[in-house]
């Protein structure tokens, strides 16, 4: 083994604090390749000392701009985007001995010689990008037809310069083409760019059939810090004039015909509305059900890009309404504009459902559609495979931004809020409709998706680089560390055959507790498996698949006009959930060599979504060997915001053969052993700066409780304790907690 721990026995890890302000040598280009080689033995993932603290503290840099310091897996919306700096630490961690100095060994020039690394839930793929960069060969596999589909897009070979020629003959033949509907006339004669139009759904009064607006606020935009900048602008209820007012103003004077309005208050409230025509209260939600359509929309502002650059709210005009009606028109006189594709009943799906929308389509406005079948016709006319492919995706991407499911975020940010930000399909009353092509003050438009993903993802697959967080100056400072990883792009192996052949990737779509693989051909297995929750990824996938569909044809894995799958592990019913992903982790007993690793990451809230790990994992003939906290992926999330007790750390489970573990019967001794190992890790975190929620402690209780278990000589056994110890668990986790009160 290349790699061992300088010092020899009397070395010793790093602390926390010395690891942030230790001088690391990397910054010579010409510092010697590292090789790790396959070998077996305990691993460095699996020791006690594993950096978890300071990775965290990476990973916490990463977390907050995922997008731009791992573009190559963030070309395209997924739901569990993990991050990249927890997974090459897992990949080294992995292939690297006990005892090795993973920190310092995260910044040097590693190559794991034709070790194989195999992802069976890869998402938007992570695991494989991390182990390709450093040398491995990848498998990954994904049941859904998108994750599949975007990860090929994102590890593929690209040529530059024909991405860039490609795009540029797109806007040569459609980008003005679509400009001419968000265009609109000044005051002065002349024209500006509209950036973004402002609607609201409107639905009849029950009692006396006028139309009401479902404005909880008057106040439409604000900036996104209102203490520190309070200039916001309200409609006027009377007669649609937009005035400037503090975002926390109760009362107000139109500008325009100086009516007195409260700029805070809306017909719509909660969950009902009252009409201010008559004043009748109805519900919001049963009063769209009285009919077969989903609610209409008005629109009623606009926020023009000035000739010299300034940004103007304004009115709605005449002029407005007569390009959309031309929008409406021509769409109405286009064959095959958009996919007609229904949408199914579901967990994530039905809260649209219920507003009536019935298809896929009905999501956009008849300008968004127009303009969507401009771009969608022209990409289907690249002859190229990868590319026509490669922007597909970044059409695909654009949809998240450009439907009538997204919001204003406001000012001091990115404009435009996706649909996706509550991770269900919640209609939204005072949509967004922004400017599809876009201008260089634009935000989620395809010519700026195109420099902020596609752009930024040959970049860096062309230049990899990783974080460095450095606190020697009193102040955080981060740093890109380049020079450490391979070059991304690769021709990916549809088939085992291709990539025995000498292929570096091989990726497929299908049911992962089913693969082509040949028993024990594995090294390792990483990954990060769906929750135990009510997040159904392919009922939110089947949004983009069905434009992709539309696109690229029906063929291969988009024979069906969804991505669902009655073989999916993602699913709330405990019973389900175990039997899936016990399923794909027997097959991954079949695959991995016998003294190879699964690890995976893993946090939940409750003692269901730890029973069903524990259950399949045992099933499976899997005992865990090592649990390590770290930093999760979300950090700006907006289930992470609204939450009681938000989790910010997921576990490692570092799990082994069975076979290769020593059994052990548990007599009352249990939380005698667990105790110490989990105050350890807590008071590790602690001390480096980190703040634990109850659910965090959850976690590592949790993980370290099933790690020991999971050693029982049987699973009915380990399962029995795990039932009866409830109650002793939860005083832990409050012993635990109130250590960062003391």
């Amino acid at each position: 083994m290349a790699v061992t721990r300088t010092g020899g026995a009397s070395a010793r890890w790093l602390s926390f604090a010395e690891a942030q302000t230790a001088q690391l040598p990397f910054d010579d280009p010409a510092e010697t390749v590292i090789t790790l080689d396959y070998s077996s033995g305990q691993r460095a993932l699996e020791d006690d000392d594993f950096p978890f603290e300071v990775l965290s503290d990476i990973a916490e840099t990463e977390s907050w701009r995922k997008e731009i310091n791992r573009p190559t897996t963030h070309i395209h919306k997924w739901w569990a985007q993990r991050l990249g700096t927890v997974f090459r630490a897992m990949v080294l961690g992995a292939f690297a001995p006990s005892g090795t100095d993973l920190f310092d060994l995260f910044y040097k020039p590693v190559r794991i010689k034709d070790g194989v690394v195999f992802d069976p839930f890869m998402g938007s793929g992570t695991t494989i990008a991390e182990a390709v960069k450093l040398g491995a060969r990848g498998v990954g596999r994904d049941i859904n037809a998108v994750a599949h589909f975007l990860v090929k897009c994102a590890l593929s070979v690209h040529n530059r310069k024909a991405i860039l020629d490609t795009f540029h003959e797109i806007e040569h033949d459609v980008a003005d083409k679509v400009r001419s509907y968000y265009r609109t006339t000044l005051p002065d004669g002349s024209s500006a760019d509209v950036l973004y139009y402002f609607w609201v759904k409107v639905i009849d009064c029950p009692s006396c059939d006028t139309p009401v607006d479902l404005f909880s606020s008057m106040i439409f935009a604000r900036h996104a810090y209102p203490r520190k900048y309070p200039k916001s602008r309200a409609v006027c209820p009377s007669c649609g004039g937009i005035n400037e007012v503090r975002y926390d103003a109760k009362d107000a004077q139109c500008t325009s015909c100086n009516k007195c309005f409260d700029p805070s208050d809306g017909p719509a409230n909660g969950q009902s509305a009252t009409c201010p025509t008559c004043a009748h209260k109805f519900p919001i939600a049963k009063t769209v059900r009285t009919k077969d359509e989903p609610p209409e929309h008005r629109l009623y502002a606009k926020l023009v890009l000035m000739p010299d650059g300034t940004k103007t709210y304004l009115p709605a005009t005449e002029e407005d309404h007569k390009i959309y009606a031309k929008a409406q028109r021509s769409l109405s006189r286009r064959k095959n504009a958009y996919p007609i594709a229904g949408i199914t009943p579901g967990h994530n799906t039905n809260q649209a459902l219920g507003y009536n929308y019935r298809f896929w389509h009905q999501m956009f406005n008849a300008r968004q559609l127009l303009c969507l079948s401009f771009l969608a016709d022209r990409i289907r006319e690249i002859d190229d495979t990868v590319l026509r492919e490669l922007f597909t995706c970044l059409f695909s991407g654009a949809l998240e931004f450009n439907n009538m499911f997204a919001s204003y975020k406001g000012e001091g940010t990115g404009a435009v809020r996706h649909m996706f930000a509550h991770h269900i399909l919640k209609p939204e009353r005072v949509p967004l409709e922004a400017n599809l092509w876009g201008t260089p003050k634009s935000s989620g438009s395809f010519s700026t998706m195109f420099e902020g993903r596609i752009r930024r993802a040959l970049d860096y697959a062309d230049n990899p680089f990783e974080l460095r967080v450095d606190h020697s100056t009193g102040k955080r400072k981060t740093e890109k560390v380049y020079g450490l990883s391979e070059k991304l792009g690769f021709p990916v192996a549809e088939d085992y055959a291709s990539f025995v052949e000498g292929k570096r990737v091989y990726l497929s779509c299908g049911d992962s507790s089913a693969t082509d693989l040949p028993d024990c051909s594995v090294d390792v297995i990483l990954t990060d498996p769906p929750f135990f929750d009510n997040v159904h990824y392919s009922q939110l996938a089947d949004f983009f698949h069905v434009w992709q569909r539309h696109i690229l044809g029906d063929d291969g894995y988009r024979q069906q006009d969804t991505t669902r799958s009655e073989r999916e592990v993602q699913n709330a019913q405990a019973d389900d959930f175990t039997e899936r992903l016990s399923g794909v982790w027997k097959e991954a007993h079949r695959v991995l060599k016998d003294d190879g690793l699964l690890a995976f990451t893993y946090h939940h809230s409750r003692p269901e979504g730890w029973r069903c790990v524990l259950r399949a994992l045992m099933e499976a003939g899997f005992g865990i060997t090592a649990a390590q906290p770290i930093k999760a992926e979300m950090s700006v999330a907006m289930p992470k915001h609204q939450a009681k007790e938000p989790i910010d750390l997921d576990i490692i489970i570092v799990c082994r053969k069975r076979s290769q573990i020593q059994k052990h019967k548990w007599n009352g001794d249990l939380f005698s052993t667990v105790t110490p190992v989990v105050t350890r890790q807590a008071s590790r975190l602690i001390d480096s700066g980190r703040r634990l929620s109850r659910n965090d402690v959850r976690i590592i209780v949790m993980a370290q409780v099933l790690r020991q278990l999971s050693h029982a000589h049987s699973m009915e056994d380990a399962l029995h304790i795990l039932d009866d110890m409830n109650g002793d668990t939860e005083a832990l986790i409050e012993k635990i907690h109130l250590l960062q009160k003391t």
